[in-house]
């Protein structure tokens, strides 16, 4: 899918929450859209971030990490990516990570991506919505919040033991839920002429 490009600026991110379902024939082409239409509301001097929270330890927390391979094998220009399977942004290193971003970037948009758990109808849809997440709070871990909008995937059932089910949530899952988004974001930021400088970045993890 060919988007045509259009810039919108000296305007607030209007971000609509948008819930669809991984498995649909045409999620990747409705994310692509909503993110197309975000990222041409950021202002051109205002530098992008994706920053994807989580650790290869546990199956269920690994979408983010996932979605950060993939997105770096994809070789998109013009962002920057932290947060990978070989480098992950996790509950150790995110206090630090975000702060090297406020140094080293002026302004940052920072879209973050994430697992999270829902309600059993939800399990399996990705959520685009307007600010931060808040990573480790299903699990009563005290982090800070991420973003200026976020991208999550309910990858199981949350109320009950909830570490216990990110450690058992099946893989094929989150697989399948991490590609949907990279080949979302994949389309969204090739129709954007902004993107063509190679600038990706990673902290250790």
């Amino acid at each position: 899918m060919k988007l045509p490009f259009r810039r919108e600026v000296a305007s607030p991110q209007i971000i609509e929450n948008l819930k669809v379902l991984h498995s649909e024939h045409n999620t990747i082409d409705t994310l692509a859209e909503r993110l197309y239409s975000i990222l041409g509301q950021i202002p051109s001097h205002q530098p992008i971030i994706i920053i994807c929270v989580g650790t290869d330890r546990s199956t269920g927390d690994s979408l983010g990490p996932l979605v950060g391979s993939y997105l770096e094998k994809q070789t998109l220009h013009g962002l920057h990516l932290y947060g990978t399977l070989d480098q992950p942004v996790h509950a150790v290193n995110l206090k630090d990570t975000l702060e090297s971003i406020h140094q080293l970037h002026h302004d940052p948009f920072i879209i973050a991506i994430d697992a999270c758990l829902g309600q059993l109808a939800s399990v399996g849809c990705i959520q685009i919505g307007n600010g931060p997440v808040k990573p480790g709070a299903g699990v009563n871990k005290d982090l800070p919040p991420v973003g200026n909008m976020h991208i999550t995937g309910i990858v199981n059932v949350g109320g009950f033991m909830e570490y216990f089910v990110l450690q058992n949530t099946r893989l094929s899952l989150v697989v399948h839920m991490a590609e949907v988004i990279a080949q979302s974001f994949q389309i969204a930021l090739s129709s954007q002429h902004r993107f063509t400088v190679a600038s990706f970045a990673q902290i250790e993890g």
